[in-house]
């Protein structure tokens, strides 16, 4: 049996559908992706989404190959949360940029050995000491305890 309204969707559904190769591809400079990579995030910063609006505004946009931008995350969370709004990012940046062949990849950032999570309050000392030794002059001096 046909129905009437099921022809109808279908041919709506094809009229909705704009063909790949229609589709605009200009090409674009990088001050441009970081002047709309910034909008969007203080636009998800508005609604709310502060992860990702953290993760945008630490990092510039790495360009990889023609169209394909690269987000350094931090870690494995921020990637796992910033994926599931990630869509929303690419097509943001397609329309904005006139290119709807560019791509966003993420990248988990390597891990830093010099982090360092302090526990104590000689720990802190000690990490602040080795970058100015001076600390150590007035410690002694002004006979300071760190103790606490």
């Amino acid at each position: 049996m046909i129905s009437i309204r099921e022809t109808l969707e279908k041919d709506k559904e094809s009229n909705q559908q704009v063909r790949q190769e229609d589709l605009p591809r200009e090409g674009f400079h990088l001050d441009h992706v970081k002047m709309y990579w910034k909008q969007f995030a203080f636009q998800v910063k508005e609604d709310g989404m502060e992860t990702f609006y953290n993760a945008l505004i630490k990092r510039d946009p790495v360009l990889r190959g023609e169209e394909t931008l690269e987000l350094t995350v931090d870690n494995l969370v921020q990637q796992n949360y910033i994926q599931t709004h990630l869509l929303t990012f690419k097509e943001f940046m397609r329309k904005q940029l006139g290119n709807y062949y560019l791509d966003i990849v993420l990248v988990q950032a390597a891990a830093d050995e010099e982090e360092v999570k302090f526990l104590t309050g000689k720990d802190k000392f000690a990490a602040l000491a080795r970058k100015n030794p001076n600390l150590h002059t007035l410690k002694n001096r002004f006979n300071l305890d760190i103790d606490y």
